[in-house]
């Protein structure tokens, strides 16, 4: 497991590019047969994937964590954006597809990743916080009907629509992880897809200093890429973004993006706070 610490804002304004890279970006996820995890010292969040092929792969605490198993004071959050797949938490095995999430709570002992089809393997993203107290596990499904009481669908109401052609920022946000839908400590989770011909995401921008996001970006062709924006408002940096990587963002950072075209990004955020509106909005006018 990488461990990074916290950044000041007022150190970052002198990073340069390999510096803001170092400090912020997470690349080589996804990696065939490997769980790949980035503990960050801001509120503490992990960031990580498991992608099994061969066979099925195992969550461990490692040394980092001084705990005796992953989720011994911990909740995660799991989105596939890959083949079908499994997971087992504690022995009960749950069918995750594609766009399906997990919702996995403080005390499950043995959390274990696996593909129904190695040649079109499950990529399980992963964000994890730190817990006060447990919640019941949920699978999280993006669409169908709920036919389980561990099954959850994303609500209509949490399938947001927002934005237009003509703004270029026509998109859909689909809240897994929130209040009222599945619960959890502090750990807020989702998943919002651009519409063909709309790149701009999280603009007007916006800071929020009661909880830091990461953003994983993804659908992007081979040849495309994101302008992430970051920094304090009047001191914008960006980083490029190619397919499949993610980027931390701190609470006093904005974080949006323009693509050279249509992409989906997973957004998570960790902190005290976990409603949506406790956000300081940034007008366009104001940015430097």
């Amino acid at each position: 497991m990488e461990v990074r610490t916290a950044a000041s804002p007022k150190d970052v304004k002198w990073y340069d590019t390999a510096r803001l890279r170092e400090e912020f970006l997470i690349q080589g996820l996804f990696a065939p047969d490997e769980i790949k995890l980035v503990y960050s010292h801001i509120d503490r969040i992990i960031t990580g994937s498991a992608t099994p092929v061969a066979g099925p792969l195992t969550l461990t605490a490692g040394a980092e964590l001084r705990a005796d198993y992953f989720c011994q004071r911990r909740e995660l959050g799991v989105i596939n954006i890959g083949g079908a797949g499994t997971i087992t938490v504690d022995g009960k095995v749950y069918n995750v597809g594609h766009k399906d999430g997990m919702y996995i709570g403080r005390g499950s002992k043995d959390v274990v990743f696996a593909s129904c089809d190695a040649a079109c393997p499950a990529k399980f993203y992963l964000n994890s916080t730190p817990a006060h107290a447990p919640y019941p596990t949920k699978l999280i499904k993006l669409n169908g009907e709920a036919k389980e009481d561990y099954e959850v669908i994303v609500k209509p109401e949490n399938k947001v629509e927002l934005g237009c052609l003509e703004d270029s920022n026509h998109r859909v946000i689909n809240k897994y992880i929130l209040p009222g839908q599945v619960e959890s400590c502090q750990l807020v989770m989702g998943m919002t897809a651009l519409k063909p011909g709309s790149v701009w995401n999280t603009m007007p921008c916006h800071t929020h200093d009661r909880r830091m996001e990461v953003y994983l970006y993804f659908d992007i062709p081979e040849d495309a890429f994101v302008v992430h924006y970051m920094g304090e408002p009047q001191e914008t940096r960006h980083i490029i973004m190619h397919n499949e990587e993610a980027v931390i963002s701190p609470s006093w950072s904005i974080h949006s993006g323009s693509g050279s075209r249509n992409y989906t990004f997973i957004w998570g955020m960790a902190g005290e706070n976990q409603t949506f509106t406790d956000m300081d909005d940034v007008a366009n006018k104001d940015l430097r």
